[in-house]
Formats: C-alpha cells, structure tokens, sequence
C-alpha cells in the first residue's frame, strides 16, 4: 500500500480510505470490526467516520452508531496510534440543528472522541456548509443568491477558525479539512485561516467518480496550487460502477438500491447507459468494474485518495485490488472517451 501525506500536513496516510457509513444499518459490528481487521492487514491505516453515520438511511435515532463501532474496536485490539483517523461535524440538519458553529463545535467533537474511545482526532472535517452546497444532487437547482450575505459568512468562519486553532493547541485534533465545499468557499477557509494564522484545511471530501466529474475544473486548479487533497467519496457512484444492479433489473435484497431506491438521485435514465459503458470496457481490458473505477481515481492529475466501503468482505476485496493496479494508457483513454458520451449522468 502506497502512503502519502494529507494536503500540507504530516499526516501519513494510505492511499486508499477505509469508509464506514454503513456500519450500524447495513453492517453489524462484528461486520465492522472485520473490514477494519482486514484494511489493516493490506496496509490501509486510514478510516473516515462521521457523527451523522450510519446513513441508508440517515437517522438522528442512529447517528453515532458508527463511531461507537469504531470505538469499541479500539477498545477491544487496541493501536489507536497505528490508525490515521478522521471524523465529521455535520453541517446545519436534524442532527446538528445549529449547524457548524464556533459556540457548538468542541461539544460536537468530544461527542465524537467519546464514541470513538480517543482523545484526539487526526482530521476532523465539516460535513458540508452552513450556506448550503451543490452536492448530493443540488447542483441542478444550485442558487447562492439564498445564501447568507457575504459578511456573516465571514463571521462565521472566523469564528470557527479561532475554535479550530484552541482545539488544535489542546491537542485534540491535529488536522482540519472540508467536505461536500466549493471552490470559492474552500478559498475563503484558506484566505481566513492565512490572516488569523489559523490551522489551514488540508483536504476536502467530496463526491468523485467515473460518473461524477464535478471537481474535474475549479476545484482541481484550487487543490493543485494549494496542496489540498481530495478524499474521494462513492468511487464507485453508490455501488452503480460495480454493475451489480445490471442496468436496474436486479436490486439485491439489502442492497443500497433495496433501501432507499434511487440512491440519493444518482438512478436515472441516463445512467444506466454509463454504466453500461464503463463496464464493458472494463471487460473489454481484462478487470473488474469495482477495482477498474477506484483505481482510475489514483491515476488523476491532482492529489487524490478515493474512500471505499463495501457491505461485505467480498465487495472490499474488489476495491482493495485497485492497490495493485496500474491503469493502462489506452484504458484511461477509452474511459475519457465513455465520460465525454456520457457527461453527468445523474
């Protein structure tokens, strides 16, 4: 397993991710604590939580619940340092009603360092912004003149700078980062945390696949000059990419699909055609789908780690062989070629 640091800082990571959302709905504990065993034996020593998981569905009656998986495998194995560990304050929602703000966020996060059964958190990110964002498909009706006004914007992140820089000297978190952010918001953050001499955010977590190409242009040009690093979610386009819904005639019992039907917006007719696509080019190249997407992720022009998760051993298995693997030239361009006919399919 290839290591790297996160963004500017010293945080040496794999370069794959290990993902929970789904441990506390769809995985049981024991579940849980297997792919944490088996990441840990291929060399991953990278794990992403958040306080609003497990989702499929996403309930204020069970978030948490992954942590307390996390923390109860540290708990029973031991290592926390030989773990690389990032968590999530939600954003402005029915499990964080306030949303992301100077006055709540140390409380937020010992209620995560409890669950987790830690004293510190390596990264500690912001699920999404108070303004809103265009991610989890709102970027078809993505309108910022419903934003706040620039200047209590600026506020805020002021004011959650100053708490982040505390935290950080207190020893309880040693990393920040973003998630579900714009290109503009990510530069204010930077701009901020340089003036105030305050922790700056050394990554962004935001939707990234074959089928979701958003940060292929401003955001990539901000990270790239920056040093910020992509934690890439749903490589796999919510399970799509592993072809195992077969163009929608199959919807496994239990599955992603089963649970919330059109997984998270991302089913629609154009879809299942991309899918298609990409998967007979993976067959026509001799690889998996699933080890095919999340390898692509690894050979991108800027600093890129793709966070995968699987409800069971066998599917992580798929996606950890991307460790292994070197894309050809010729593939990388049959796949530029499949997105250029099938541009943001959902």
């Amino acid at each position: 397993m290839k290591m790297r640091k996160i963004g500017r800082s010293e945080l040496l990571v794999s370069e794959i991710c290990l993902g929970t959302m789904t441990w506390g709905s769809q995985n049981t504990e024991s579940e849980g604590h297997a792919q944490i065993d088996r990441a840990k034996e291929v060399g991953i020593n990278f794990i992403d939580t958040a306080e609003v998981y497990p989702v499929n569905p996403m309930r204020k009656e069970t978030a948490g619940k992954t942590e307390d998986i996390i923390g109860s495998y540290l708990a029973a194995r031991g290592g926390r340092e030989d773990w690389v560990i990032a968590s999530k304050i939600a954003g402005q929602g029915e499990i964080n009603e306030e949303g992301i703000l100077a006055s709540n966020f140390e409380a937020r996060l010992d209620a995560s360092l409890k669950r987790l059964n830690t004293d510190y958190l390596d990264l500690y990110q912001l699920h999404w912004p108070n303004r809103g964002s265009y991610c989890f498909r709102q970027n078809w009706n993505y309108d910022p003149m419903k934003q706040p006004s620039k200047a209590e914007i600026e506020d805020n992140m002021r004011g959650v700078l100053e708490v982040m820089s505390a935290l950080q000297k207190k020893g309880k978190v040693r990393e920040f980062g973003t998630s579900n952010e714009s290109a503009w918001g990510m530069a204010q953050w930077l701009r901020l945390a340089d003036e105030m001499g305050a922790p700056r955010m050394q990554s962004i977590q935001n939707e990234y696949s074959l089928m979701y190409r958003l940060y292929d242009t401003d955001l990539a040009e901000l990270a790239v000059h920056e040093d910020i690093t992509l934690l890439a979610y749903s490589p796999l386009a919510a399970g799509l990419l592993t072809d195992k819904y077969k163009g929608g005639s199959v919807v496994p019992k239990g599955s992603r699909m089963d649970i919330n039907g059109n997984l998270g917006g991302r089913v629609t007719e154009r879809a299942w055609p991309a899918v298609a696509a990409y998967v007979e080019l993976a067959k026509k190249h001799g690889i998996d789908p699933t080890t095919m997407s999340v390898a692509w992720t690894l050979t991108r022009p800027f600093d890129t780690m793709p966070i995968i998760g699987a409800t069971s051993l066998e599917q992580l298995e798929k996606s950890l062989d991307a460790r292994d693997v070197a894309l050809s030239e010729e593939l990388i361009k049959d796949l530029d070629t499949v997105n250029k006919a099938h541009p943001l399919p959902f």
